[in-house]
């Protein structure tokens, strides 16, 4: 979890809300991501996506079943349905996500009954300090704006 803080951090200096997540298989990195979705125009550049598109590319194979995501944010809707088509075989992210997050605080998506993969989870690793990160980029955010008004 501290190597996608290190990435969410990156997000930040590139002023893209922190997220950042890695992929690991056995014990080795083989993919990693920060959100992007600003600086690359891209809506489906959040820091899963781009790390399970790193990991596939890394390990030659789409399917990730042995492999763990580490993201500091429950994943919304988009990265939730990719890490079911990759087979992500467990799941570990810091803080919730109470707006937009579908594992735990909206939809509950992993444990729809039609899906075709189920995955260990494992919530509020780091969850203090992936809340502290995000709520440090929105007040310095705020701050900017607000700076920019005066």
């Amino acid at each position: 979890m501290k190597e996608a803080m290190a990435l969410a951090d990156r997000a930040a200096e590139n002023n893209e809300v922190p997220v950042g997540a890695v992929v690991v298989r056995d014990g080795v990195m083989v993919g990693q991501g920060y959100n992007r979705p600003i600086g690359s125009c891209d809506p489906t550049a959040h820091a899963e996506m781009m790390a399970l598109r790193d990991a596939a590319r890394q390990l030659g194979n789409y399917r990730l079943a042995d492999c763990t995501l580490y993201v500091t944010l429950e994943p919304c809707t988009m990265c939730t349905g990719a890490i079911v088509h990759s087979r992500i075989g467990r799941l570990v992210y810091g803080t919730t996500e109470p707006k937009a997050g579908v594992v735990e605080s909206q939809a509950r998506l992993l444990d729809a009954p039609y899906l075709n993969h189920s995955l260990t989870l494992t919530p509020g690793v780091e969850r203090e300090a992936c809340q502290q990160q995000l709520q440090a980029f929105f007040r310095r955010r705020r701050a900017e704006k607000k700076a920019l008004r005066s």
